[in-house]
């Protein structure tokens, strides 16, 4: 599925910066499919990845080699400034404010109110993902929360969002959709009782996939370590997995094709 445009409140990209980004790039090429070109110098080497010479996502050497390797989502915003300014009045944490990057596009990185980071981008010549929702490419962006009431009202305020709950009724959600439009835009998950204790909210990243069991399998002889294996929910066939540096990222088999 290809995009042109992106609704303002909707997620767009995602990136990391690797302690071992030759390795990443070795890696995520090899399971998806990914054209990774060395990345401009004047950019800190990122590399922005493509399949079909569609753009996926962006990886680039680690700007602090005592950070975790993560895979950070970005939300288009038609304002950084304007999105800051509400990310702080709703009790946000600004950790990189607006900036310019060449003629691509201005972002910002921050804090929810809970504590989970997350990216803005205000696209110039950088829309985002041009490509989405089909075999090695995001699908899906999910909120790991402590704090579900917290999430829904501080997303609510900065984007905009609604939010779907799923379950029985009368007790905890199984399951949030965000909802922009009346479309579903991304998910949230309470934190589970089974789930690291030190592990804060997070944001996380699903790439779709034709065969989840084989992907695992492939993933595995390319150095991924398995968190889960292979297991079927309501959208589809799952596993969380961890690249050969440390990023951790989930892989999606969708039941039913996403409709454009």
């Amino acid at each position: 599925m290809e995009y042109e445009h992106y609704e303002n409140g909707v997620p767009s990209w995602v990136d990391m910066g690797s302690a071992d980004v030759d390795k990443a790039k070795a890696f995520y090429s090899g399971l998806f499919g990914w054209d990774c070109p060395e990345g401009d110098p004047e950019a800190g080497g990122y590399s922005v990845c493509t399949l079909r010479g569609k753009t996926v996502a962006g990886l680039s050497p680690s700007m602090d080699p005592n950070m975790p390797t993560v895979w950070m989502t970005y939300v288009n915003v038609d304002s950084v400034d304007d999105t800051l300014a509400k990310v702080e009045a709703n009790g946000g944490t600004v950790f990189m404010p607006g900036m310019d990057v060449m003629e691509a596009g201005r972002m910002a990185i921050f804090a929810d109110s809970i504590g989970a980071v997350i990216g803005i981008w205000e696209p110039k010549q950088h829309l985002g993902a041009q490509l989405v929702n089909e075999p090695g490419t995001l699908c899906w962006n999910e909120l790991i929360s402590t704090d579900l009431g917290a999430s829904k009202a501080f997303y609510n305020a900065v984007f905009g969002w609604g939010s779907e709950d799923q379950g029985p009724p009368g007790g905890p959600p199984a399951y949030t959709e965000w909802k922009l439009s009346g479309n579903s835009i991304g998910g949230m998950l309470a934190k589970q009782p089974e789930m690291p204790a030190e592990m804060p909210p997070n944001w996380g990243v699903y790439f779709a996939v034709a065969d989840t069991d084989a992907t695992v399998e492939l993933a595995q002889k390319l150095g991924a370590t398995v968190f889960m294996g292979p297991t079927d929910i309501e959208p589809g066939r799952f596993a969380v997995l961890a690249d050969p540096v440390g990023a951790m990222f989930n892989v999606l088999a969708l039941k039913e094709r996403i409709p454009e």
